[in-house]
C-alpha cells in the first residue's frame, strides 16, 4: 500500500516538474542563453588577448625587427 502511494506521488511530481520546465521556456530558452554566453565569452577573450598584447609590448618595448608573423602585421 505504501509503495503504491509513493509511486503515485512520484509520478505526479514528475508530471508537475515537466510542466514547470515547459512553462519556464524549456530547452529553447536554455539553448539561447548558452549561445549568448558563448558570444560574451568570445568577446571577453578577444579583449583580454588585446590587453595582454598591449601589456607585453609596454613591458618588453617594441622590437627593432619583428620576429613572428603576428608582429609583422600593422597595428589595428
Amino acid at each position: 500500500m505504501a509503495a503504491g502511494l509513493a509511486f503515485v506521488i512520484s509520478i505526479v511530481a514528475l508530471v508537475l516538474s515537466y510542466l514547470a520546465y515547459r512553462q519556464s521556456g524549456g530547452a529553447e530558452e536554455l539553448k539561447a542563453k548558452v549561445d549568448q554566453l558563448g558570444i560574451t565569452t568570445d568577446s571577453l577573450r578577444e579583449k583580454l588577448a588585446d590587453s595582454l598584447g598591449r601589456l607585453e609590448k609596454a613591458v618588453r618595448g617594441v622590437q627593432a625587427k619583428p620576429s613572428t608573423p603576428e608582429d609583422q602585421q600593422p597595428p589595428k
